[in-house]
C-alpha cells in the first residue's frame, strides 16, 4: 500500500498535472488528494468516455510538458471504448489510465462486477493498451511511471495502470467550499420558420464558422461524419481537426483543449445525433467550460452520413439544456445571422466577459453535396499539423 501523495507527486514531477474521471471507491484516496492540491487540475466528468476525450484535448494542446491521467472503475471501460479506440488510438493522443479492478478473480465483490472483473485484462489487451498493476510499493512508483511514459512517447497511445483493492492508503477529503453555481442565462431563440428547404445548408453554416475563426488564434474541431468532411472540402486549414469515430465526444475533446490553452478560441462543431448521444457532457461544460470555448450545434434532425435516419432533436431545446447547465450564453434558431452573432462575440479574455462557454444551435436542412470527399490527410497527420500550428509539445507523434 502506498500513500496517494507518493504516486501523485511522482507523477507531477513527470508532467502529469491534469486529471479527469468518474469516482470508484478504490480511487477515493487518489481523487481526494488531487482535489485538494492547488498545483493539479481535476475535472469530474459525466462518464468515463467524456473523461478520456477531455484528457485527449489536454494532450492535443499541451505545452511545457503537461500530461493527463484519466481515472475510472473498470466497469467504465465500456463507456470509454469508443474514444479509446477511435480518438486516442487513431489520432495518437497518449494518456495514462488508472483503472480499478473491481471483481478481480479471487476477491469478493458485488454481482455487477462478476463478468467485468475477469475480462478487464482482455479488454485492455484487445484495445492494444499495455497495462500493469498499479504500484503498491513506493520504490515501484517511479519505474512504473517511466515505463508508461516510454510507451506513450514512443507510440503516442495510452498506457494503463490497473489498481487493485487497497493499493492506496485512505486520504480524507477536508471540508471545502463548493464553487458557487454559475449564473443561469436565459436561452435565446431566433426562429424565422418556413419550409425545411428554406433552412440554411451545412455548407452555409460552415462558411460562417470559417469566416469567424482566423487560423492564428482559433482551433476548430469538427464532429465525425459529414460535418468534418464538408469542412475539409470547403477549406482544409491547419487550425482544423476532423474527428473520426468518437461520436458525441467533440465537445469534451474541445473542453480539454480550451482548458489547457486559454490563449486560443476553441470552436467545437457538433451534430444533433452526436450531442444526443452524450448529453451529460452539457453539464460538465456548463460547470467547467471557459470563456474561450464556443459549442456550435448544427442540427438537421437526421443522422445524415448513415442514410438520413431521423433523430429526436425536434423534441429538444438544446439551448434550454445549455442554459440550465450553466453555459454563459445559449441561443438557438434557424437564421445564419445568429451564428455570426455568437461567434463574433466569442473573444478569449475579453474584458467583462461572463465566465463560461457559449452555445449556439443552428437548424439546418438535411442533405449533403454529391461527391463529398473524405480527407486525404490521415488523422495522425492532421493532429500533428494542428499541434505544430498551435505550438504544442508533440507535433511529431
Amino acid at each position: 500500500m502506498i500513500e496517494a501523495a507518493q504516486f501523485i507527486e511522482a507523477a507531477l514531477a513527470r508532467g502529469f498535472s491534469w486529471y479527469a474521471g468518474v469516482p470508484c471507491s478504490y480511487l477515493t484516496p487518489f481523487i481526494n488528494y488531487v482535489q485538494q492540491d492547488p498545483s493539479l487540475h481535476y475535472v469530474s466528468s459525466a462518464n468515463e468516455g467524456d473523461a478520456v476525450a477531455l484528457i485527449a484535448g489536454v494532450t492535443l494542446g499541451a505545452r511545457g510538458g503537461q500530461r493527463g491521467i484519466t481515472m475510472m472503475q473498470n466497469s467504465g471501460l465500456g463507456n470509454a471504448v469508443s474514444p479509446l479506440t477511435s480518438l486516442t488510438w487513431t489520432f495518437r493522443l497518449p494518456q495514462l489510465l488508472v483503472v480499478t479492478w473491481r471483481g478481480q478473480p479471487g476477491t469478493a465483490d458485488e454481482p455487477q462486477h462478476a463478468l467485468m472483473g475477469p475480462v478487464t485484462p482482455a479488454m485492455l489487451d484487445t484495445m492494444e493498451i499495455p497495462w500493469e498493476l498499479f504500484p503498491t510499493d513506493a520504490a515501484a512508483i517511479g519505474p512504473a511511471l517511466d515505463r508508461a511514459l516510454a510507451h506513450m512517447d514512443a507510440t503516442g497511445r495510452p498506457y494503463a495502470l490497473v489498481m487493485q483493492k487497497g493499493s492506496v492508503a485512505p486520504c480524507a477529503l477536508k471540508p471545502q467550499d463548493r464553487p458557487a453555481p454559475r449564473a443561469r442565462c436565459a436561452a435565446r431563440t431566433q426562429w424565422r420558420g418556413g419550409a425545411p428547404d428554406a433552412l440554411p445548408s451545412r455548407r452555409d453554416a460552415l462558411q460562417r464558422v470559417i469566416a469567424h475563426t482566423p487560423a492564428a488564434s482559433t482551433v476548430v474541431l469538427a464532429s465525425t461524419g459529414f460535418c468534418g468532411r464538408e469542412l475539409y472540402a470547403l477549406d482544409d486549414r491547419p487550425n482544423q481537426l476532423y474527428m473520426v469515430g468518437s461520436m458525441g465526444c467533440v465537445a469534451s475533446f474541445a473542453l480539454g483543449l480550451a482548458l489547457a490553452r486559454p490563449d486560443l478560441h476553441v470552436v467545437a462543431i457538433d451534430g444533433d445525433g452526436a450531442a444526443l448521444m452524450r448529453m451529460g457532457n452539457f453539464a460538465t461544460l456548463g460547470a467547467y467550460g471557459p470563456s474561450n470555448l464556443t459549442h456550435v450545434l448544427l442540427d438537421n434532425g437526421a443522422h445524415d452520413s448513415t442514410g438520413a435516419q431521423a433523430t429526436v432533436s425536434p423534441n429538444v431545446s438544446f439551448a434550454g439544456v445549455a442554459a440550465a447547465c450553466g453555459y454563459a450564453s445559449a441561443a438557438e434558431g434557424d437564421r445564419l445571422e445568429l451564428l455570426d452573432e455568437v461567434l463574433a462575440a466569442a473573444v478569449p479574455g475579453e474584458p467583462g466577459a461572463a465566465p463560461g462557454s457559449r452555445f449556439v444551435r443552428l437548424m439546418i436542412r438535411a442533405g449533403t453535396p454529391d461527391g463529398l470527399p473524405r480527407p486525404t490527410i490521415t488523422p495522425a497527420e492532421v493532429k500533428s499539423r494542428l499541434a505544430r500550428h498551435i505550438g504544442a509539445d508533440h507535433g511529431e507523434n
